[in-house]
Protein backbone atom coordinates (compact mmCIF):
# COMPACT_ATOMS: atom_id res chain seq x y z
CA UNK A 1 0.00 0.00 0.00
CA UNK A 2 1.22 3.51 -0.83
CA UNK A 3 2.10 5.70 2.16
CA UNK A 4 0.28 9.03 2.09
CA UNK A 5 0.49 9.57 5.83
CA UNK A 6 -0.65 13.09 6.75
CA UNK A 7 -0.91 14.26 3.14
CA UNK A 8 -3.95 16.47 2.52
CA UNK A 9 -6.00 15.74 -0.58
CA UNK A 10 -8.90 17.61 -2.18
CA UNK A 11 -11.03 15.36 -4.39
CA UNK A 12 -13.61 17.36 -6.31
CA UNK A 13 -16.94 15.69 -7.01
CA UNK A 14 -16.27 12.95 -4.49
CA UNK A 15 -19.72 12.22 -3.10
CA UNK A 16 -20.17 9.26 -5.47
CA UNK A 17 -18.65 7.22 -8.28
CA UNK A 18 -14.95 7.40 -9.10
CA UNK A 19 -14.40 10.41 -6.84
CA UNK A 20 -15.84 8.68 -3.78
CA UNK A 21 -13.67 5.62 -4.34
CA UNK A 22 -10.56 7.77 -4.80
CA UNK A 23 -11.34 9.50 -1.50
CA UNK A 24 -11.67 6.16 0.28
CA UNK A 25 -8.46 4.73 -1.22
CA UNK A 26 -6.39 7.81 -0.43
CA UNK A 27 -7.74 7.88 3.12
CA UNK A 28 -6.88 4.19 3.54
CA UNK A 29 -3.31 5.06 2.52
CA UNK A 30 -3.11 7.67 5.28
CA UNK A 31 -4.19 10.87 3.54
CA UNK A 32 -6.55 13.35 5.14
CA UNK A 33 -9.15 13.94 2.47
CA UNK A 34 -11.60 16.67 1.56
CA UNK A 35 -14.86 15.35 0.14
CA UNK A 36 -16.39 17.93 -2.19
CA UNK A 37 -19.98 17.96 -3.40
CA UNK A 38 -22.46 20.37 -4.97
CA UNK A 39 -25.90 19.10 -3.98
CA UNK A 40 -25.64 15.51 -2.71
CA UNK A 41 -24.89 16.20 0.93
CA UNK A 42 -26.20 12.85 2.16
CA UNK A 43 -23.96 10.93 -0.25
CA UNK A 44 -20.93 13.03 0.72
CA UNK A 45 -21.59 12.42 4.41
CA UNK A 46 -21.86 8.69 3.69
CA UNK A 47 -18.37 8.73 2.18
CA UNK A 48 -17.15 10.66 5.23
CA UNK A 49 -18.67 8.07 7.58
CA UNK A 50 -17.13 5.17 5.64
CA UNK A 51 -13.70 6.78 5.95
CA UNK A 52 -14.23 7.49 9.64
CA UNK A 53 -15.24 3.86 10.23
CA UNK A 54 -11.85 2.74 8.90
CA UNK A 55 -9.96 5.17 11.13
CA UNK A 56 -9.40 7.81 8.47
CA UNK A 57 -9.86 11.55 8.61
CA UNK A 58 -11.95 13.61 6.21
CA UNK A 59 -13.73 16.91 5.81
CA UNK A 60 -16.92 17.50 3.81
CA UNK A 61 -17.06 20.81 1.91
CA UNK A 62 -19.90 21.97 -0.33
CA UNK A 63 -18.63 24.02 -3.27
CA UNK A 64 -19.80 24.47 -6.84
CA UNK A 65 -16.70 24.10 -9.02
CA UNK A 66 -18.32 26.22 -11.75
CA UNK A 67 -17.97 29.32 -9.56
CA UNK A 68 -14.47 30.69 -8.96
CA UNK A 69 -15.26 32.15 -5.54
CA UNK A 70 -16.55 28.79 -4.33
CA UNK A 71 -13.41 27.03 -5.54
CA UNK A 72 -11.39 29.60 -3.62
CA UNK A 73 -13.54 28.88 -0.56
CA UNK A 74 -12.91 25.14 -0.96
CA UNK A 75 -9.17 25.72 -0.72
CA UNK A 76 -9.67 28.16 2.16
CA UNK A 77 -11.69 25.60 4.11
CA UNK A 78 -9.11 22.90 3.49
CA UNK A 79 -6.18 25.02 4.63
CA UNK A 80 -8.09 26.33 7.64
CA UNK A 81 -8.92 22.78 8.77
CA UNK A 82 -5.81 20.82 7.77
CA UNK A 83 -3.16 23.52 7.37
CA UNK A 84 -2.18 22.86 3.75
CA UNK A 85 -3.04 21.13 0.46
CA UNK A 86 -0.73 18.46 -0.99
CA UNK A 87 -2.92 16.68 -3.52
CA UNK A 88 -5.63 17.85 -5.91
CA UNK A 89 -7.84 15.40 -7.79
CA UNK A 90 -9.91 17.10 -10.49
CA UNK A 91 -12.83 14.71 -10.74
CA UNK A 92 -16.03 16.79 -10.73
CA UNK A 93 -17.90 16.91 -14.01
CA UNK A 94 -21.08 16.20 -15.93
CA UNK A 95 -21.95 14.14 -19.00
CA UNK A 96 -24.81 15.01 -21.34
CA UNK A 97 -25.27 12.16 -23.81
CA UNK A 98 -26.87 13.80 -26.86
CA UNK A 99 -26.30 14.27 -30.58
CA UNK A 100 -25.39 17.69 -32.00
CA UNK A 101 -28.95 18.03 -33.28
CA UNK A 102 -30.35 17.45 -29.79
CA UNK A 103 -28.12 19.34 -27.36
CA UNK A 104 -29.22 22.84 -26.36
CA UNK A 105 -27.09 25.94 -25.77
CA UNK A 106 -27.80 25.65 -22.06
CA UNK A 107 -26.72 22.00 -21.94
CA UNK A 108 -23.51 22.72 -23.85
CA UNK A 109 -22.72 25.59 -21.48
CA UNK A 110 -23.39 23.34 -18.49
CA UNK A 111 -20.86 20.78 -19.73
CA UNK A 112 -18.22 23.44 -20.38
CA UNK A 113 -18.82 25.27 -17.11
CA UNK A 114 -18.69 22.10 -15.02
CA UNK A 115 -15.91 20.25 -16.81
CA UNK A 116 -13.60 23.00 -18.08
CA UNK A 117 -14.07 26.05 -15.88
CA UNK A 118 -14.09 23.90 -12.74
CA UNK A 119 -10.71 22.38 -13.56
CA UNK A 120 -9.25 25.73 -14.60
CA UNK A 121 -10.35 27.38 -11.36
CA UNK A 122 -8.94 24.50 -9.29
CA UNK A 123 -5.61 24.53 -11.13
CA UNK A 124 -5.36 28.29 -10.70
CA UNK A 125 -5.85 27.93 -6.95
CA UNK A 126 -3.40 25.02 -6.82
CA UNK A 127 -0.73 27.03 -8.64
CA UNK A 128 -0.24 29.23 -5.57
CA UNK A 129 -1.60 27.08 -2.74
CA UNK A 130 -0.41 23.53 -3.38
CA UNK A 131 2.59 22.43 -1.32
CA UNK A 132 5.96 21.98 -3.02
CA UNK A 133 6.24 18.37 -4.19
CA UNK A 134 2.46 18.21 -4.52
CA UNK A 135 0.42 16.07 -6.86
CA UNK A 136 -2.40 16.82 -9.29
CA UNK A 137 -4.46 14.22 -11.14
CA UNK A 138 -7.18 15.23 -13.58
CA UNK A 139 -9.81 12.66 -14.53
CA UNK A 140 -10.47 12.83 -18.27
CA UNK A 141 -11.92 10.13 -20.53
CA UNK A 142 -10.95 7.90 -23.43
CA UNK A 143 -13.72 9.54 -25.46
CA UNK A 144 -11.12 12.15 -26.47
CA UNK A 145 -9.41 9.39 -28.50
CA UNK A 146 -12.56 8.04 -30.10
CA UNK A 147 -15.35 9.24 -32.39
CA UNK A 148 -18.42 8.27 -30.42
CA UNK A 149 -21.83 9.69 -31.35
CA UNK A 150 -23.54 11.74 -28.61
CA UNK A 151 -20.23 12.50 -26.86
CA UNK A 152 -19.35 15.70 -28.75
CA UNK A 153 -19.66 18.24 -25.93
CA UNK A 154 -18.22 15.89 -23.32
CA UNK A 155 -15.23 14.93 -25.48
CA UNK A 156 -14.50 18.59 -26.23
CA UNK A 157 -14.57 19.46 -22.54
CA UNK A 158 -12.25 16.60 -21.63
CA UNK A 159 -9.82 17.50 -24.40
CA UNK A 160 -9.61 20.99 -22.95
CA UNK A 161 -8.80 19.85 -19.42
CA UNK A 162 -6.13 17.49 -20.70
CA UNK A 163 -4.28 20.45 -22.22
CA UNK A 164 -4.80 22.59 -19.11
CA UNK A 165 -3.27 19.85 -16.97
CA UNK A 166 -0.28 19.27 -19.24
CA UNK A 167 0.60 22.97 -19.36
CA UNK A 168 0.17 23.14 -15.57
CA UNK A 169 2.69 20.29 -15.25
CA UNK A 170 5.25 22.33 -17.19
CA UNK A 171 4.66 25.48 -15.19
CA UNK A 172 4.87 23.76 -11.79
CA UNK A 173 7.77 21.37 -12.42
CA UNK A 174 10.39 23.55 -10.73
CA UNK A 175 8.53 23.14 -7.45
CA UNK A 176 8.50 19.37 -7.72
CA UNK A 177 4.76 19.33 -8.39
CA UNK A 178 3.53 16.70 -10.83
CA UNK A 179 0.31 16.83 -12.82
CA UNK A 180 -1.08 13.91 -14.78
CA UNK A 181 -4.27 12.82 -16.48
CA UNK A 182 -6.11 9.53 -16.01
CA UNK A 183 -8.47 8.67 -18.86
CA UNK A 184 -10.92 5.95 -17.85
CA UNK A 185 -12.92 4.02 -20.37
CA UNK A 186 -16.53 3.20 -19.49
CA UNK A 187 -16.86 2.70 -15.73
CA UNK A 188 -19.78 1.33 -13.75
CA UNK A 189 -21.05 4.63 -12.33
CA UNK A 190 -24.22 6.68 -12.43
CA UNK A 191 -22.44 9.21 -14.65
CA UNK A 192 -21.85 6.54 -17.29
CA UNK A 193 -25.23 4.78 -17.19
CA UNK A 194 -27.50 7.86 -17.07
CA UNK A 195 -29.18 8.50 -20.42
CA UNK A 196 -28.10 5.20 -21.94
CA UNK A 197 -30.22 2.22 -22.91
CA UNK A 198 -29.28 -1.34 -22.03
CA UNK A 199 -28.24 -1.77 -25.65
CA UNK A 200 -25.96 1.28 -25.43
CA UNK A 201 -24.23 -0.15 -22.36
CA UNK A 202 -23.82 -3.61 -23.91
CA UNK A 203 -22.38 -2.12 -27.10
CA UNK A 204 -19.88 0.03 -25.22
CA UNK A 205 -18.93 -2.82 -22.86
CA UNK A 206 -18.08 -5.00 -25.85
CA UNK A 207 -15.38 -2.51 -26.89
CA UNK A 208 -13.10 -3.54 -24.00
CA UNK A 209 -10.69 -6.45 -24.12
CA UNK A 210 -12.59 -8.11 -21.28
CA UNK A 211 -16.10 -7.41 -22.58
CA UNK A 212 -17.13 -5.37 -19.55
CA UNK A 213 -16.99 -1.88 -18.12
CA UNK A 214 -14.44 -0.90 -15.50
CA UNK A 215 -14.99 -0.57 -11.78
CA UNK A 216 -14.25 2.52 -9.72
CA UNK A 217 -11.54 0.79 -7.70
CA UNK A 218 -9.57 0.05 -10.85
CA UNK A 219 -9.35 3.76 -11.58
CA UNK A 220 -8.68 4.74 -7.97
CA UNK A 221 -5.66 2.43 -7.73
CA UNK A 222 -3.99 4.17 -10.67
CA UNK A 223 -4.67 7.56 -9.10
CA UNK A 224 -3.21 6.28 -5.82
CA UNK A 225 0.05 5.47 -7.59
CA UNK A 226 0.23 8.84 -9.34
CA UNK A 227 -0.08 10.78 -6.08
CA UNK A 228 2.56 8.67 -4.33
CA UNK A 229 6.26 9.44 -3.89
CA UNK A 230 7.06 6.62 -6.31
CA UNK A 231 5.49 8.58 -9.18
CA UNK A 232 7.68 11.66 -8.80
CA UNK A 233 9.21 11.28 -12.28
CA UNK A 234 5.83 10.91 -13.98
CA UNK A 235 4.32 14.23 -15.03
CA UNK A 236 2.42 15.72 -17.94
CA UNK A 237 1.21 12.28 -18.96
CA UNK A 238 -2.20 11.02 -20.05
CA UNK A 239 -2.66 7.43 -18.91
CA UNK A 240 -5.51 5.31 -20.24
CA UNK A 241 -7.34 3.03 -17.81
CA UNK A 242 -9.86 1.61 -20.21
CA UNK A 243 -9.47 -2.16 -20.41
CA UNK A 244 -8.20 -1.76 -23.95
CA UNK A 245 -11.03 0.42 -25.24
CA UNK A 246 -8.60 3.16 -26.30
Amino acid sequence: MKDLQNKVAIITGSSRGIGAEIARRLAAAGARVVINYVSREEAACSVHESIKALGGESLVVQADMRISTEVHRLFDATIEHFGRVDILINNAGVLIFKKFSEISDEEFDRVMDSNVKGVFYALREASTRLSDGGRVVTISSTVTRMLLPKYGAYAASKGAIEQLTRVFAKEMGERGITANIVSPGPVNTELFTTGKTEQDIERISAMSARNRVGETGEIAELVLFLVSNEAGWVTGQNISASGGVA
